[in-house]
């Protein structure tokens, strides 16, 4: 096993006018093409996951990574593969069997903890939803009700740091068994949705919640700080009612917690071909600029055989992925600040030994800031460089990567 399933399809079927120019054009883009170098690069995303799956699938349908990798002067294969979770991702691109992955904070903390030769692009998708989720029936209507149960989470992943979030600002410690809280490990988003026996409450991401709705799914709280529909407590009864103690989160406007996923590259690859990836993020850029123009529920169709959510539903998913809020995902100090922030609660877990520090994650960006800037400048410098510093933002922003001598620590 390689540890990925069969990637999607891809457009197939042209036109017949478009069938016809491309007949005529075959052989001058013959030509061209012996006059590219040939390059093979493999591409690992997570179609079940949020804001990636969309961009991956309009940029395979549309061969932007090869319309670009080609004006860089390269004929490129690309090799897109579905992951279930970064885990096995991260085996493939450290053994050298993968060359670009996205991956959430957990992951990427690790592997910059223990000097593995890779480097941070861009924002891969950002600002999902966990929610704390339970049978319709159950008694459990609030965070304190947790107290004493088993709850199943995604171990060592996003999904079990957005629980110790909640906890640390809910009832005081963000270790589970200071709460007598039993954790179990849930081995897919499709699992934890649906509550098994053995388990009281799962943390599930929003993709996987809204499908398991139907069989009886319900939620009390989510990551960003507010209410959900199975809520009751002093706070009163019901979803949409922000929870005061989110604001003393240090990723508050973000919620509870904030979530950044990355895309990733072996540094053999960024040495080796740097211009490959600079085209792999024009590619990305150019997508998430096509998808934030389109309906919410269109966009969430792309991807409707990993989601199975209708237009309706997979609105709900698109709305809330920061990709498309901002239109652009040029990393920026607070993004960064994700990173850092997120290893320091890993360690009051006991999850790593030590937190990264500001150098640590600085170290894995300061590679590709470079390349970052250029295709930002490729891409006609878009947006502004107001806007990185804009203060009325939703989202944690600050300095691009490219102006990294900016960031400081605020902790």
């Amino acid at each position: 096993m390689n540890g990925f399933f069969a990637g999607p399809t891809r457009r197939g079927v042209l036109g017949l006018a478009a069938g016809a120019v491309g007949e005529l054009a075959a052989p001058a883009l013959a030509r061209a093409q012996g006059s590219l170098k040939p390059i093979r690069i493999s591409i690992g995303r997570q179609p079940w996951a949020a804001g990636n799956s969309p961009v991956t699938q309009y940029m395979m349908n549309d061969k932007l990574f090869e319309k670009h990798a080609a004006e860089a002067g390269y004929a490129l294969t690309a090799d897109y593969r579905d992951y279930p979770s970064a885990l096995p991702m991260v085996e493939a691109i450290i053994g050298g069997n993968l060359d670009l992955g996205m991956w959430g904070n957990t992951p990427i903390i690790r592997v910059i903890a223990v000097k593995q030769p890779i480097s941070m692009l861009v924002v891969g998708e950002g600002h999902l939803r966990f929610l704390i989720c339970m049978k319709d029936n159950s008694p459990i209507r609030n965070v304190a009700d947790l107290k004493g149960k088993v709850v199943g989470a995604l171990l060592g992943g996003d999904p079990y740091n957005a629980l110790t979030q909640i906890l640390r600002y809910q009832l005081g410690s963000p270790d589970p068994r200071a709460s007598d809280i039993r954790v179990v490990n849930t081995a897919s988003q499709a699992q934890a949705a649906m509550v098994p026996a053995g388990m009281d409450a799962s943390v599930v991401t929003y993709p996987g919640f809204l499908p398991a709705q139907a069989m009886g799914t319900t939620a009390i709280v989510n990551s960003f700080g507010y209410t959900e529909a199975h809520y009751k407590g002093s706070l009163g009864t019901g979803a949409g009612i922000l929870i005061p103690s989110v604001k003393k989160s240090p990723f508050y406007p973000d919620g509870f917690y904030l979530h950044r996923s990355f895309w990733v590259v072996r540094d053999a690859v960024l040495e080796k071909d740097p211009k490959i990836v600079t085209a792999f993020v024009i590619a990305q850029q150019e997508a998430i600029s096509a998808l934030t123009k389109m309906d919410p529920g269109a966009v969430s169709q792309l991807v409707k055989a990993y989601w199975k959510l209708p237009p309706e539903l997979g609105a709900k998913v698109v709305k809330d992925e920061l990709l498309f809020k901002r239109g652009w995902a040029w990393p920026t100090e607070g993004d960064a600040r994700a990173v850092v922030q997120t290893s320091r609660f890993m360690a009051d877990s006991k999850q790593i030994e030590l937190p990264l520090t500001w150098d640590q994650v600085k170290g894995a960006f300061i590679k590709a800031a470079p390349l970052m800037k250029e295709a930002y400048q490729q891409m006609g410098s878009q947006p502004a460089a107001s806007v990185f510093m804009e203060s009325g933002a939703s989202d944690l922003r600050g300095a691009p990567v490219w102006e990294m001598d900016k960031w400081t620590d605020r902790s």
